[in-house]
């Protein structure tokens, strides 16, 4: 067992470095909620350039951005169009339906991909008795879909769809970042098919809190009357948005590690019996592996990594998920890799 696990459960496990510490420290801050933090400012600025937007607005979680966003495209009775697997769907306690008012409608995508052929029969017919549907959500990169990402000709005529049918889009782009440095289409170029896109600072970029939600200006200005009624207003933010932005500044490009790393640690999966990808390839930095029956559940699987100091999710009873990032090295992973082996061959030989 080496000193400290090798966690690879999630890219949000990292910790601020210490020139992003030293960032933090010296941040100059005013009360973002009576009149504007100047860090928060330069943060929303940079974000809202770099996704070619007229604005945007910093916000605690994902969770949020992603849920302003429907509240500002939807109205109670309204319904969204999203993958059955996305993080919207799954990961968010329904929050369009508590906070909101709004339904669902589902599509089983291949790891997160849907189809415009999916999709061409779903707009409700304008009926009293129906919601009405009002928006379409993608995920790009997909956590479900171990962080495949989504074809961009598939966005582009997803998005082109939904606008000629009078459907609003939103990104739910928490790592679309890892999409930009593994696809080399730039942020911008994946942003414009969408009225909103929302980003993450802490999953893969290293920063301890927040995201950030883009668009038109009217819609950010909306956006801000929401975030305060979800509790998002924040006051001397500029403290942990000046750690989003040294993120932005010096985090994006070394994505392209974690990437490598992650086909480093599929490669040895791939050659383990017992253990199967899925899916096979492998976009950016998740890996998600089957473990088969014969070697028990992907709990005992779990279990058996731990106590050999790797720590990694579950996904399903028999899936596990793995994520690389910053904070692990290429040795770290190649070493992940090894322990699998030899605890797939220990759990065989029960």
């Amino acid at each position: 067992m080496t000193d400290r696990p090798i966690d690879i459960r999630s890219d949000t496990v990292t910790k601020p470095s210490p020139e992003m510490r030293v960032a933090i420290a010296n941040a100059e801050v005013n009360d973002d909620v009576i009149d504007v933090d100047p860090t928060v400012k330069r943060l929303q600025d940079l974000c809202a350039e770099m996704l070619g937007k007229e604005a945007a607005i910093y916000m605690p979680s994902g969770t949020m951005t992603n849920q302003v966003a429907v509240r500002v495209h939807c109205q109670p009775g309204d319904e969204l169009i999203c993958d059955v697997n996305c993080h919207i769907y799954n990961y968010e306690q329904g929050a369009y339906a508590q906070l909101s008012g709004v339904a669902t409608r589902t599509v089983e995508g291949d790891f997160g991909v849907m189809q415009l052929d999916q999709l061409r029969d779903l707009i409700r017919p304008d009926n009293e008795h129906m919601v009405r549907t009002r928006l379409v959500c993608l995920e790009n990169t997909h956590n479900r879909g171990a962080g495949r990402i989504l074809p961009y000709e598939n966005v582009e005529a997803v998005c082109r769809w939904a606008e000629e049918n009078g459907l609003r889009r939103h990104l739910d782009g928490a790592r679309l970042f890892d999409a930009v440095v593994a696809s080399g289409i730039e942020a911008a170029e994946w942003a414009k098919h969408f009225d909103t896109v929302s980003v993450c600072f802490s999953k893969g970029l290293g920063a301890p809190v927040g995201s950030a939600l883009a668009g038109p200006r009217d819609l950010i200005q909306l956006a801000r009357r929401h975030r305060k009624v979800f509790g998002g207003g924040m006051r001397q933010s500029g403290i942990i948005a000046a750690g989003a932005l040294y993120a932005l500044e010096n985090n994006v490009e070394r994505l392209a590690e974690d990437h490598a790393n992650a086909k480093i640690l599929a490669n040895a999966i791939r050659e383990t019996e017992g253990l199967s990808l899925e899916p096979e390839n492998v976009d950016t930095n998740m890996v998600i592996f089957r473990v088969d029956s014969s070697l028990g559940t992907a709990f005992d699987f779990l279990a058996a990594l731990e106590e050999k100091g790797v720590l990694v999710l579950t996904v399903s009873p028999a899936k596990i998920r793995a994520v690389t990032h910053l904070d692990v090295t290429d040795k770290e992973v190649i070493r992940a890799g090894e322990i699998i082996q030899r605890v797939a061959e220990k759990l065989k030989d029960r």
